[in-house]
């Protein structure tokens, strides 16, 4: 019997109060996003607080939505337990949910301030996609959003530190790293939405192409996940939501290209 200890998921105590690293990976990541949006939008002519103020309106409701998305789709659960349904302290939130809390937050920010909502979605796409990159790492120290169950030999044959490979024996068996493929595959992302800012496309076009490059990873990544959330018996909601995604942004790249009067680019 292999006596692998995981991760202490507790970065520090202090009397009762118990920081996590999840929540400090996920901090890092939005602070590191945060900077690089700011410097984007002053070099595309905005004002410096324009992102500063768009993420203390946007972050605490997507993390709101993104706790009601996830309860939704485990009603069965909370329908019984109703107490728990606001106690996010014992985990439980969904990426989609606190993406379309933060889209729409952005849409009447945007309106509010008299700004282009595409515009902002294009600056901030790089930044949302390294977020996620970093905050999988936090589903790392937690030992969750992991693939189903392999051998040891066939982490060692993808050439991964110890350190990953010990994390992912959880409960006596060994299981797909899925964090790590979604992590690389979001920093692959993130460096295609940076030279696509450089391209002048026309606006709208990174966000959208950040939502396609995502969900595509997203929807063969989930597959291979034990903990998805559920549409029904067989269908993974984020699966089916992942093909939405792709056929609409892929739609209205296709029809705001052919359509009259929407000339302005990126950079404009």
């Amino acid at each position: 019997m292999e006596t692998i200890k995981p991760l202490n998921p507790i970065a520090l105590e202090l009397g009762p109060l118990s920081i996590h690293w999840y929540g400090i990976i996920i901090g890092t990541g939005l602070l590191l996003g945060l900077y690089i949006a700011t410097n984007e939008a002053v070099k595309r002519g905005l004002q410096k607080e324009v992102f500063t103020d768009l993420v203390l309106w946007a972050v605490p409701i997507a993390l709101i939505c993104a706790r009601i998305y996830y309860v939704i789709f485990n009603w069965s659960y909370y329908s019984q337990h109703p107490n728990e349904i606001i106690a996010i302290w014992k985990g439980g939130i969904a990426i989609h949910g606190a993406l379309i809390g933060a889209i729409v937050t952005t849409v009447v920010f945007a309106k509010k301030k008299n700004l282009s909502f595409w515009k902002l979605a294009d600056i901030a796409a790089p930044s949302i996609i390294l977020g996620q990159a970093i905050g999988r790492w936090g589903n790392f120290m937690n030992q969750e959003a992991h693939g189903g169950p392999v051998s040891r030999e066939f982490l060692e044959s993808l050439h991964l530190p110890d350190f990953i490979i010990n994390q992912m024996y959880i409960e006596g068996s060994y299981y797909h790293p899925t964090f790590l493929y979604e992590s690389l595959w979001d920093l692959i992302g993130f460096l295609i939405l940076l030279i696509l800012q450089r391209l002048n496309l026309k606006r709208g076009e990174v966000f959208l192409t950040y939502v396609i490059w995502y969900s595509i990873g997203r929807f063969f990544i989930e597959g291979m996940r034990t903990d998805s959330l559920m549409l029904t018996d067989n269908l993974k909601m984020a699966q089916v939501l992942s093909v939405v995604l792709v056929i609409t942004s892929t739609v209205l790249i296709l029809y705001r290209r052919t359509r009259k009067g929407l000339t302005a680019r990126y950079k404009d």
